[in-house]
């Protein structure tokens, strides 16, 4: 089917009115002077060239089918062929479709503005608040860690980490000891391969000037001042991953859309304890808001114990995409997940950062400095909210209007496709009487 003055199809969807084809329209009888006689056969024309393909369908912000392609329509446009179907849906109401047709024009009852609800005023990015809180506890080789050590930080915002493995350098003092091998330019035959004093930025500390045996083989590496021994030389590895599966995170998140003073949380409004008996569950608990650690790097489609080993940015995403127009029962957060950080990258893979603790001990300071790897969780809000106002209706609805207006008018210019250049459509045809152009 075709829109009137468009020539493009449209068909019925959820929310937009299926139109018609044109009627055809006589062309009216020409007045001629007295004398002057009609021919009693109108002249023969071509037949039109064959009807352009049908156009390839597709669904529009709120799921209105405009046509897509090379001829798709534009926001405006969509408004203007719906509302063309309203006046020809008129004469349809109560139709019965055929087996196999199409569904009549009286079955789509909703206004034309509802194909892109041009009808609406609208808002992006909501206000949001978001508290997090884990629980759980695991173990390594010999201690057992509860949440209070393995999320950082422990102030419970919408982005933390939780540590799944560390690489622990215990008892580092004051003093002075070989550099760390990775360091570059580090590695020496002679004290006089080593600078007294210079810093190296990615070092450990000041060179003593002294060229030193490095903690194990035969290496030797410049000796520095800092807080020894390095990193390197005596660290220990141990993995925090084997109960973190199970390791739950409470996702507290609260929105606001001022423009239309509407506010919402993703807790159910409940008197009961609930919340220490659920988990969430799409289907059935969707304001359950309690992830199990397993279940999110499940969803995002990574395998844990590669995940905890290597670290990674995981992002829960929340979505609020609301029609205020309905309840605000019906306006419900959608939560997806995914990885944010690129696994694929040799150069830079992964996820970890260091930190230390610090002990005094008979007036000396010592510390344990620690690696450590972990999954970071980001918890991402957006939205978009939209409610009824009176001036984009008014503003909309006219634009189709005269649109409308434009179209009708113009002339049908694909009447003369297909037809041959000697020829027009609308000749008209002469008299061949001499005595009726005389009397002219």
């Amino acid at each position: 089917m075709q829109s009137r003055g468009l020539g493009l199809p449209v068909r019925a969807c959820g929310c937009c009115l299926s139109l018609k084809p044109a009627r055809s329209r006589p062309h009216p009888t020409p007045l001629l002077p007295p004398g002057l006689a009609v021919p009693s056969q109108a002249p023969v024309l071509p037949p039109r060239a064959p009807a352009a393909p049908q156009q390839e369908w597709g669904s529009g912000r709120h799921g209105c089918c405009l046509p897509q392609g090379p001829h798709s329509l534009a926001p405006g446009l969509g408004v203007l062929v719906c509302v063309l179907g309203l006046r020809d849906a008129q004469s349809d109401r109560g139709a019965q479709p055929a087996p196999g047709g199409r569904v009549p024009h009286g079955a789509a009852a909703h206004p034309a503005l509802l194909c892109v609800k041009s009808y609406q005023d609208s808002e992006t990015g909501p206000e949001s608040s978001v508290i997090t809180k884990v629980k759980g506890i695991t173990e390594s080789e010999h201690k057992v860690w509860d949440v209070e050590e393995y999320v950082k930080p422990p102030e419970g915002g919408s982005v933390f980490s939780i540590i799944t493995r560390i690489e622990v350098t215990p008892f580092q003092a004051l003093g002075a000891c070989p550099e760390s091998i990775r360091v570059p330019n580090a590695t020496c035959h002679s004290d006089a391969d080593c600078t007294p004093g210079e810093l190296e930025m990615l070092g450990n500390g000041a060179r003593t000037g002294r060229c030193v045996p490095y903690y194990h083989g035969a290496t030797k590496t410049c000796e520095v001042s800092g807080w020894c021994p390095v990193e390197d030389g005596a660290s220990a590895s141990h993995f925090l991953g084997k109960m973190a599966p199970n390791f739950t995170i409470l996702i507290k998140n609260s929105i606001h859309y001022p423009k239309f003073q509407f506010s919402k949380g993703n807790i159910a409004h409940r008197e009961d304890d609930y919340l220490k008996r659920c988990t969430f569950d799409q289907g059935s608990n969707p304001y359950c808001p309690i992830f199990r650690l397993g279940f999110i790097v499940e969803q995002a489609g990574e395998n844990f114990t590669e995940l905890a080993h290597r670290g990674g940015v995981l992002g829960v995403i929340i979505n609020w995409d609301c029609d205020l127009d309905l309840p605000a029962s019906q306006c419900n957060p959608k939560y997806s997940f995914r990885r944010l950080d690129p696994k694929h990258i040799p150069a830079s893979t992964g996820y970890n950062f260091r930190f230390a603790k610090y002990y005094n001990t008979n007036s000396t300071t010592t510390r344990t400095l620690i690696k450590a790897y972990g999954i970071r969780i980001d918890v991402i809000v957006h939205g978009q909210a939209g409610k009824f106002s009176l001036i984009p209706t008014i503003i909309n609805l006219a634009t189709a209007l005269t649109s409308i207006g434009v179209i009708v008018d113009a002339p049908d210019q694909h009447t003369g496709q297909g037809l041959p250049t000697s020829e027009s459509p609308h000749q008209d045809s002469t008299p061949t009487d001499p005595k009726g152009l005389a009397q002219l």
